[in-house]
């Protein structure tokens, strides 16, 4: 996933105390969320939506390898009733449909791009720890 510019508003309530008590309808919300994109699709096609800008239904499943025709419509309709995706049908014969981000679609790639950027920071050191636990296992 490209390195995406921060939110300003997201890095200065990060900067903000944690609440002492959380609002019931927020933390449903986030655990749906993290639930939605810990999901392996999810993540693969912002990243390819990211990247590759509007991409047709056939565009995009080439650019999520391993996804099923029917996993990639079930992800894609979840995306879009969160506004995560736009997807626009063109009325022509055979008709085609593109999918493109939203800017909330955009803005959960800025957050989730800190995921990737730690993975790689510490991917040698995570490594070392798989290793490590494998040797230890066998």
């Amino acid at each position: 996933m490209r390195k995406a510019e921060p939110d300003a508003l997201i890095e200065m309530r990060r900067h903000e105390p944690v609440p002492v008590s959380l609002d019931p309808v927020i933390e449903a919300l986030v655990q749906d969320i993290i639930g939605q994109v810990a999901d392996r699709w999810t993540m693969l096609i912002l990243e390819a939506l990211e990247a590759g800008g509007t991409l047709r239904y056939t565009q995009l499943r080439k650019a999520v390898p391993g996804i099923s025709q029917k996993m990639l419509t079930q992800t894609v309709r979840q995306m879009e009733r969160d506004g995560l995706v736009r997807r626009t049908v063109h009325p022509v014969i055979p008709p085609h449909v593109d999918y493109v981000l939203t800017p909330l679609g955009h803005s959960l790639g800025a957050a989730f791009c800190g995921v990737w950027v730690w993975a790689e920071t510490h991917h040698a050191e995570i490594m070392r720890a798989r290793a490590a636990f494998a040797q230890r296992s066998s």
